[in-house]
């Protein structure tokens, strides 16, 4: 049987994209009373889980993302790792390690991942707990330091895609301009000059221009591209500069 490290974890935020606004995956977390089976803990939190003894901090995020989603092949990246002696000490955290046969004095170090994909791609896996997507401005609050997670996460990913084109990861196969720059909005939170945008855009050799057009739109239809990531290699020794 398999020995589940009880002092080291990992932490995952999954970054998706609806098409309108950046959502994460939030996981409900219950807790009822035995006798009265009320709810003396109704929160929520990120996706993780303790490290197996025998397998890698990576393949344990990838092995967390696989649970929920059924990917086996996502953009994951780690990003920080949080150790506050504290971390876990607030009362409703206190309260579910002991009912989850957790000791709450230990000190758990937790290692976060970040992610990305279109939502459109995910297929939520029941496990036993609730899990939806919610937009990353409408978290609200996150048992543990999940908040913390979150804006440390959100805060490395506005910085990358600055100099890494992973944003395509978060649209579908073929886009169109305006779809990728609604992504960098609902990522920086900002809007942008279209033009400019454009000028940028135009810069990017792996940017691949399709000779098709939207369907089913009631606007007129926009051309479509593909992002080329064996283009992207070659070429990668230019300077991605995405900066505004």
């Amino acid at each position: 049987m398999r020995q589940i490290s009880p002092y080291i974890s990992v932490d995952c935020v999954l970054f998706g994209y609806n098409g309108s606004e950046l959502e994460v995956l939030i996981v409900d977390r219950t807790l009822k009373d035995d006798n009265s089976d009320e709810l003396i803990i109704n929160d929520r939190t990120l996706t993780g889980n303790h490290v197996y003894e025998d397998e890698t901090i990576e393949d344990a995020a990838y092995r967390v993302l696989f649970d929920l989603t059924g990917l086996d092949s996502v953009f994951l990246e780690q990003f920080k790792t949080f150790a506050n002696p504290d971390r876990l000490k607030r009362p409703n955290d206190q309260l579910w390690l002991q009912r989850t046969n957790r000791n709450p004095d230990a000190r758990i170090v937790t290692v976060g991942f970040y992610s990305l994909v279109a939502t459109d791609k995910v297929k939520l896996i029941w496990k036993g707990r609730n899990v939806n997507w919610v937009p990353v401005k409408e978290v609200g609050e996150l048992a543990f330091d999940h908040n913390e997670i979150l804006q440390e996460a959100l805060k490395t990913l506005r910085l990358r895609i600055k100099y890494e084109p992973i944003t395509f990861e978060l649209l579908p196969e073929k886009f169109t301009l305006t779809q990728l720059q609604n992504v960098y909005e609902a990522i920086w939170g900002i809007e942008l000059d279209k033009r400019n945008f454009r000028k940028k855009i135009a810069r990017m050799k792996y940017l691949i221009t399709l000779d098709e057009k939207q369907t089913g739109v009631a606007h007129k239809p926009a051309r479509l591209y593909v992002f080329s990531r064996e283009v992207y290699t070659k070429t990668k020794k230019e300077l991605f500069d995405f900066t505004i």
